[in-house]
């Protein structure tokens, strides 16, 4: 087994070789774009203690160049993100989550195309991504919730991800979803996660099923409003924001 030096110095080694240019040509990334089971390898690794992080690194490494970004959100390896994410060893489960959220911000034209194309019927033609995420969403553990809904929710409202948002924001599971997480005990997820509810809200072309979820449920969204913690550094935005979805609200109950 290598020691923690020598690991260091193989990751500085693959970063370098990934870097070495020969005539404008990245050699090292096109061999690996020929060999994707070098790839398959690096994420699997995260099963192995001994070598996750330093194989966590190597990926990151790959994940700049937006070829082999692309070979590893097209792979079947990706869906594994999404266990590792709760993987009970918290380092490791952290630099999974590391991993994951430079595959989906570092290049976010080739992500926003990459789901676009890929999009999956599961049910109400909802994205088999989304479907994945839920679970980090809703999960037990403080630390996955508030990270992948960071992660969501930067990655939603970029705006390279315009049609993704527009589609996420049709599905009653995933308002149920955001709904829930206002009223988390944690103060940052509660505030993410309305970023995301106020697009609910604020779509003029809302379903009638989500208009209905917002009336049905309307008194204790309003209540979470109302509770909101202050965002710090965007007070004034923060509060016009919440007092447009407020009054949205309460127009959809008592239509004139």
């Amino acid at each position: 087994m290598l020691s923690n030096q020598a690991r260091k110095d193989l990751i500085h080694c693959w970063s370098i070789l990934l870097r070495h240019n020969i005539d404008s040509r990245y050699c090292c990334v096109e061999y690996i774009e020929n060999h994707l089971e070098l790839l398959d390898f690096l994420i699997i690794c995260y099963n192995n203690k001994e070598i996750a992080l330093s194989c966590g690194n190597m990926l990151r490494e790959c994940i700049k160049y937006p070829t082999l970004a692309k070979c590893i959100l097209e792979s079947r390896s990706f869906e594994l993100f999404f266990k590792y994410a709760e993987l009970p060893t918290f380092d490791i489960a952290s630099d999974a989550l590391a991993t994951f959220k430079d595959l989906l911000t570092k290049h976010e034209m080739i992500v926003s195309q990459d789901l676009s194309q890929h999009y999956v019927p599961v049910s109400y033609q909802i994205f088999h991504f989304f479907e994945l995420y839920e679970k980090l969403l809703t999960s037990p553990n403080y630390v996955i919730r508030r990270q992948s809904l960071k992660i969501l929710s930067d990655f939603l409202l970029e705006p390279q991800n315009l049609q993704i948002m527009k589609r996420y924001i049709l599905e009653v599971q995933f308002l149920h979803i955001m709904m829930a997480l206002l009223k988390d005990t944690s103060k940052n997820i509660q505030i993410s996660a309305f970023h995301i509810f106020k697009v609910f809200v604020a779509n003029p072309n809302k379903p009638w099923e989500i208009i209905e979820v917002l009336i049905d449920n309307h008194e204790e969204q309003l209540m979470s409003l109302q509770n909101l913690p202050m965002s710090k550094g965007e007070d004034d935005q923060f509060e016009e924001e919440k007092d447009l979805v407020t009054k949205e609200i309460e127009e959809l109950c008592n239509p004139s």
